[in-house]
């Protein structure tokens, strides 16, 4: 995966930022993530060896990356060879959370209609974000009752995700681009790539900053239409909504009881459940 981190000698001076970084290569799988990490870095000058030394405080302070975030980059970090503590991957908090605000249609904009279709999915399907990315139009099937996602691992049934679908569908159906999308979640504009196109297969960093950005403008809308007597709910929602992440969302679908879907956050859904069941005796 690399070719090895070896952290400067006592009293020897470490290489310059860029040298250190360009030394190591990025672990098999996570090239994006490290790039990512490795740009943060340079952003400070820090080197592999200052992260090493110090963590990633220094980065999660300037990015005001969550604790989910922090503990990310870290396991990147030491796939890559860099030597420092696992942080543990925090646990949903509240463990429980309405969410149904997220799925519903508010409007006729292809952004919102696809990040509402998504989150819809969601709940039935708790995909990880490579898992959507990736999921085509012809492994979902709408019933006159719920949706059906087939994928190499089973087939699962999806319900009360119709309207979402459906208002999904009827909107990108009117772009010939998007139309012809085999993707569930397709690019709605160019990105700086130079194979990306509309309708092509989005980055995992543009579904996290689209996920983002809903369920911030979600908040939004709660605290703008909520009726004098329902300010205080609205509030609340709001404040866990506008700082959501996917991840988060998917744990906490996981932590309602919702059959994992992929190995990665099944273990702690089984704690976050057992936590439920405790505060609620």
């Amino acid at each position: 995966m690399t070719e090895g981190f070896h952290p400067a000698l006592p009293d020897m001076p470490s290489p310059p930022a860029v040298r250190g970084w360009n030394r190591l290569r990025a672990p098999l799988g996570y090239q994006d993530q490290w790039r990512r990490l490795m740009e943060a870095a340079l952003e400070l000058d820090l080197g592999p060896d200052d992260l090493a030394h110090a963590g990633l405080d220094p980065l999660a302070s300037a990015r005001d990356w969550k604790p989910a975030t922090v503990a990310l980059y870290t396991k990147v970090a030491r796939y890559g060879g860099l030597q420092m503590p696992q942080p543990r991957t925090p646990e949903p908090d509240p463990v429980t959370l309405d969410l149904r605000e997220l799925t519903r249609v508010r409007g006729e904009a292809p952004e919102h209609l696809r990040t509402v279709a998504w989150c819809a999915i969601a709940l039935g399907w708790p995909g990880t974000v490579g898992q959507f990315r990736s999921l085509r139009r012809d492994q979902v099937t709408a019933t006159t009752r719920r949706l059906l996602v087939s994928t190499d691992d089973g087939d699962w049934a999806v319900p009360g995700a119709l309207t979402a679908w459906h208002a999904w569908e009827e909107v990108r159906n009117r772009f010939p681009a998007l139309e012809s999308s085999p993707w569930v979640l397709p690019a709605l504009r160019r990105g700086p790539g130079p194979t990306s196109h509309v309708g092509g297969k989005l980055s995992t960093q543009a579904l996290q900053v689209t996920f983002t950005k809903h369920a911030v403008r979600t908040a939004l809308q709660l605290q703008a239409s909520a009726a004098p007597s329902q300010t205080a709910t609205a509030e609340s929602l709001a404040s866990h909504y506008a700082r959501l992440s996917y991840d988060s969302y998917r744990r906490l679908v996981l932590s309602s009881g919702v059959e994992p879907v992929a190995p990665r956050g099944a273990v702690r859904a089984e704690r976050a459940v057992r936590r439920a069941a405790r505060q609620a005796d």
